[in-house]
């Protein structure tokens, strides 16, 4: 309760409430002074978040800046030994730092004390794992001074005595030390005491699995909290209510901000819509053409857009700005990988991972290249790691599911796809890849709900509609068949696209002999006309038809019985595809 009493003491002097922009000079004076405080603690990133997010604002008068803040008795006593240490720390000699803080009583110094040694823990682990960077097994390295620091903090918590940056640190440590539920609560107290302090907030993002988790979060009411949830939104790909978020944010005075401008960038490319991230990250190059961090992403763009150039042009110019950055790195194996210089590619993402074994992306994208190089085993360590970072990344689950799926374990597979399924509900490859799975294991049923669902999100690659006819083909739904058939070829020719579809000859051929068989020679000779511009189905196109003309001569008239007997699936039910009336296929408008 007294935590939480001194936490709404702090929500009040943090300024203006959740979502309340009135006062930006007040929020820019925040900043600068959030930002000046981080760094006097050795909190980088969160500084430059902080300093970022300042400059995308107007300049203040000297009147108006914010003063240095105020020394107390502790740590006037305290600023020689902080000064030195402060200077070793800078230096990343961590030890050396926290040899010199031994004893120091003023809140500064003694966070400086404890991140120093928490640090010197994390680098010696770092340096430990880039020795032997095989397939690791969880845990395998250990940070040794996390348990001492668990119990020194635990003690200060107890009684009191940790600020909102000591708060954060402890947080840390109980989310290394996987005491996750414990974690959230100490850095929703963090949040709370110092609302300004980006690190506490971003930490909580990586906590928070699902919407109802943060449903249940008591967070204090500031206009961090707004940033804070549109970064969360992201995170859970909500990326429309995260777009909305961020748009209310520029509206709000922060249209120079290139932090939101990149996280826009990544919410499309999230939901796929390429054209659109790509003319955003385009844009953010011009503004700030320095930058690396979310370049990663940029290059993931242009690989899935095929455009070797523009990925060989960043690449050279990530390499000319910071070879040893793990953005460049991962820019670099995608270069790679779209030359398929795979072992290449793998190279650069190990090179990445030795920089920062915590980074997800590299993870990924390694098992990736592992995957090309048909090298199953160590692409699941890699998905593994992956999951183990960040346990919301759909893309390693999907990959696992890839990797079963070649080691022929459906079961495992199916849980897997699952799993990218949960995290990626409207996205039809994970659906796609759902239904094989159920198929594979003759639960037909299932398999037809996944491909219908996948249909009706939107199918990506358009393979749903041809492997739902293949389905009931196979159950001898023959008018269902011809249905999935005729939607599927209206799609390829709606959107205009050149047919390479393989599967467009196997559609007219089945819609030909349907045709055929129903004694609709007219639609039966068109199908067979167009089976006749394809190699694979040329022949049994010119037998058709000279069979249709032999049946014609003969006298068979064209049935007027069954005019119409297709049907359309509308939704699934349990026992096959419930349908609805749709006349034939117009083939006259279709030239390929």
């Amino acid at each position: 309760l007294a935590g939480r009493r001194a936490g709404g003491m702090a929500a009040a002097a943090a300024g203006p409430g959740s979502g309340d922009f009135s006062d930006l000079r007040e929020i820019k004076k925040q900043l600068l002074s959030v930002a000046e405080r981080s760094r006097e603690r050795g909190l980088q990133h969160s500084g430059k978040w902080a300093s970022e997010l300042a400059f995308a604002l107007e300049p203040l008068p000297l009147s108006e800046l914010p003063p240095p803040p105020a020394l107390t008795e502790e740590d006037a006593r305290d600023l020689d030994a902080y000064t030195l240490a402060k200077s070793y720390f800078d230096l990343k000699e961590y030890d050396r730092a926290a040899y010199f803080l031994r004893g120091c009583k003023s809140q500064k110094a003694y966070f400086l004390y404890m991140y120093s040694r928490y640090l010197s823990g994390e680098k010696k682990k770092d340096d430990e794992t880039v020795d032997s960077l095989g397939p690791l097994e969880k845990g395998q390295v250990k940070n040794e001074a996390l348990r001492e620091l668990r119990v020194e903090l635990s003690k200060k918590h107890k009684a009191r005595e940790l600020d909102g940056f000591g708060l954060y640190l402890y947080g840390v440590v109980l989310r290394k030390l996987d005491l996750v539920k414990e974690a959230i609560d100490v850095f929703v107290e963090a949040a709370h005491v110092l609302p300004l302090h980006w690190g506490a907030w971003l930490e909580l993002c990586n906590l928070i699995t699902d919407k109802e988790m943060l449903k249940f979060l008591s967070l204090p009411d500031t206009w961090m909290k707004e940033f804070f949830l549109a970064h969360i939104y992201t995170e859970l790909q909500l990326i429309e209510e995260a777009l909305q978020k961020y748009q209310s944010l520029i509206d709000a005075g922060f249209s120079k901000s290139a932090y939101i401008i990149s996280q826009i960038a990544v919410a499309y490319h999230n939901i796929r819509d390429i054209d659109k991230a790509l003319s955003i990250f385009n844009e953010l190059r011009k503004q700030d053409p320095y930058r690396i961090e979310n370049m990663d992403t940029f290059s993931n763009l242009l690989y899935v857009r095929s455009m070797k150039p523009e990925l060989s042009y960043l690449a050279h110019n990530l390499c000319e700005i910071d070879k040893y950055r793990v953005e460049t790195c991962c820019v670099i194996g995608n270069y790679y990988s779209l030359r398929s210089q795979h072992e290449k590619a793998a190279l650069y993402f190990q090179r990445a991972l030795k920089l920062n074994p915590r980074y997800l992306g590299a993870w990924t994208l390694m098992g990736h290249e592992y995957m090309e190089m048909k090298n199953t085993s160590a692409a699941i360590q890699a998905y593994r790691h992956a999951i183990e970072v960040n346990k919301r990344d759909y893309r390693a689950w999907y990959g696992l599911g890839q990797t079963y799926e070649i080691l022929k374990m459906p079961f495992y597979c199916l849980y897997y796809y699952r799993r990218a399924h949960q995290l990626r509900p409207n996205d039809s490859r994970m659906l796609v890849a759902l239904g094989e799975c159920y198929e594979k294991l003759n639960q037909l049923v299932e398999a037809k709900k996944c491909y219908w669902r996948a249909y009706a999100v939107g199918d990506v690659e358009k393979m749903a509609l041809v492997k739902l006819a293949k389905l009931h083909e196979q159950l001898n739904e023959s008018e269902q068949a011809a249905q999935c058939y005729i939607k599927y070829i209206q799609d390829i020719y709606s959107c205009g696209e050149i047919v390479e579809h393989l599967e467009v000859s196997t559609a007219f051929r089945y819609l030909a002999q349907y045709y055929f068989k129903c004694k609709l020679w007219d639609e039966a000779s068109a199908c067979a006309q167009k089976c006749c511009a394809f190699n694979d189905t040329r022949e049994e196109g010119k037998a058709l038809l000279r069979q249709i003309l032999q049946l014609r001569n003969q006298g068979e008239t064209s049935s007027t019985d069954i005019a119409a007997p297709f049907f359309l699936p509308a939704s699934l039910s349990a026992n096959n595809t419930p349908t609805r009336r749709v006349s034939p296929l117009n083939l006259s408008s279709v030239t390929p």
